[in-house]
């Protein structure tokens, strides 16, 4: 078991939190979350040991072995990927490594004799025989084919090792697993799998991501860092976010009846619970939700940015035809071919592929910014376009605020108005008044966010539009695009963003495109499916996304 008790953090004057007490226990998942410099990867390396807390102590059973995900992707450079997994179980490996180093001795003696006898105890104990086996078959798991385990981690990109240094931290069974955003860098496929094997997994997990679709699949609770304390709280993250807000609105409810608010309460967590029991997770942990204790919900005092689109006009009939549009990179690759469809009124578009810089290629071309090797595309004479790219820094490099900023894309120059769009992305008082070129990457997100939204566009056309931003700014984007009744072409890493927004899936790969209107899940998990996404990538060099 890992507890903490009476943990405080503070950098001068400033707290991140104080008087925290928690216990994490066997069997459970812990998503911590909060927003953008609240400390939740502070808090994981508290718990590790990485930084000492100002006052209290962290507590581990004894015998317990902690495993963290590493962040440093090049601290293995010079080992085989094989060894790297290993090394993520130091004890073992530490016993492997003297088992070698002493039967390599030229004048092996009887102490020599005595010694490797008792380390070759603790190595079957600890299950070493199967220990290469196991640590191959992580591997396979994680998307590491067979012929690269043998190679160094310098000869693999940066994705392949994000995907070996997430097997190292889950080799060996480890009693208390940390992981720090285990979901960047990792495909569909390999996150599905990593979600499987959490959700069977014994041990206390505690994890931070900003993917609630993974969130919800294998989270019980909920640790909360919101203005210096950190609460713990029953369910995932959808459940967290639900009852908060309606905690929220219950509140601002003065009028209300208690009986009446403990009725609603009730109803929700019973509804919840009905849903829940059905998905894998619940199924797979205890039904912990049962044992909720109404008076634990509490509102959030988080702010959400108020996402709002409002089109000038409506779509008329004609919206985007693309017909055979094909692109190869500048370094000869080829990006799409044979790209040909036509958008309907209502279309809300995913746009995957397996090569996201063949996806930006496509945004960049729809909307002028490039051109195609062959092909055209027309846009209907009611549409009007509003774009958010993946890479923004070309439109933050002179030095005006952000008033001024915002003011050369706004027909209304009036600072009043300007300001309220900034106000929107939670750009108030003084804060307008930074200047452009030292936003942050979220800040920036948020500022193109405010220029979309002064575009008043009837076609949205969004590349990754969940990058750098925290939980607040995403499930608020989340829900302008859940109630957008136009027309929308984006692709997004966010699983939950991409299921509840897309009704229509349009694949573009090299030798074609495959266009479907169902929803992602759907999509993902078809077999016939899969088998044609394969074909169509056969013989192509592309990374995944």
């Amino acid at each position: 078991m890992l507890s903490v008790s009476n943990i405080s953090l503070r950098y001068g004057k400033r707290t991140l939190f104080e008087d925290v007490n928690l216990k994490f226990t066997p069997g459970n998942c812990y998503g911590v979350i909060g927003a953008n410099g609240a400390g939740k990867s502070t808090f994981l390396k508290i718990l590790s040991g990485v930084v000492d807390p100002t006052t209290g102590q962290v507590i581990i059973t004894p015998g317990e072995r902690m495993s963290v995900l590493k962040q440093d992707h090049f601290e293995f450079d010079e080992c085989q990927v094989l060894q790297t997994v290993l090394m993520g179980n130091k004890k073992l490996w530490q016993i492997m490594q003297e088992k070698d180093a002493i039967y390599a001795k030229a004048d092996f003696t009887d102490a020599d004799g005595e010694r490797a006898a008792e380390l070759e105890t603790v190595f079957a104990e600890m299950d070493g025989w199967n220990a290469e086996s196991s640590a191959a078959n992580m591997l396979s798991g994680l998307g590491i084919k067979e012929d690269s385990h043998y190679r160094l981690m310098s000869e693999l990109s940066g994705k392949e090792k994000v995907r070996v240094l997430l097997a190292q931290a889950l080799f060996g069974n480890p009693e208390i697993l940390l992981l720090d955003e285990p979901t960047n860098d990792l495909d569909v496929e390999t996150i599905g799998w990593l979600e499987d094997f959490l959700a069977e997994f014994q041990n206390t997990v505690i994890v931070v991501s900003h993917d609630r679709h993974f969130l919800d699949a294998v989270c019980t609770h909920i640790v909360d860092i919101d203005f210096s304390k950190i609460q713990l709280y029953t369910g995932n993250y959808t459940f967290w976010y639900e009852s908060s807000q309606l905690a929220l609105r219950q509140r601002a409810d003065q009028n209300k009846k208690m009986e009446d608010k403990r009725k609603e309460l009730q109803d929700f967590v019973e509804r919840f619970s009905a849903n829940a029991s059905k998905s894998r997770q619940a199924t797979s942990r205890k039904k912990l939700l049962d044992k909720l204790v109404i008076d634990n919900i509490q509102p959030s005092t988080r702010k959400y940015p108020g996402i709002i689109f409002r089109p000038d006009r409506d779509c008329g009939d004609q919206i985007l035809n693309v017909e055979n549009l094909s692109k190869t990179s500048s370094e000869g690759q080829l990006l799409f071919s044979d790209i040909t469809f036509t958008l309907v009124k209502g279309d809300k578009v995913a746009v995957l592929s397996k090569e996201h810089s063949a996806i930006t290629s496509f945004f960049e071309i729809i909307n002028g910014l490039d051109e195609s090797d062959s092909g055209e595309f027309a846009w209907g004479s009611t549409i009007t376009k509003a774009y958010l790219p993946n890479h923004n820094d070309k439109y933050f490099n002179g030095d005006d605020n952000l008033v001024d900023w915002l003011r050369q894309y706004s027909t209304d120059k009036d600072e009043t108005y300007v300001r309220g769009f900034l106000g929107k992305m939670l750009f108030s008082g003084e804060e307008v008044l930074k200047k452009s070129n030292v936003l942050s990457g979220g800040e920036k997100v948020r500022c193109m966010i405010s220029r979309m939204m002064l575009a008043n566009g009837n076609c949205l056309i969004l590349d990754e539009p969940t990058n750098h931003l925290d939980l607040e700014s995403i499930t608020a984007f989340n829900n302008a695009m859940k109630d957008w009744k136009h027309v929308a072409l984006f692709t997004s890493h966010d699983h939950e963003f991409t299921h509840t927004v897309a009704n229509r899936i349009i694949e573009i790969t090299p030798k074609g495109v495959i266009d479907k209107r169902m929803t992602y899940d759907d999509y993902i998990s078809d077999k016939a499916i899969r088998e044609i996404r394969e074909s169509m990538y056969e013989g192509s060099v592309v990374s995944l996304k």
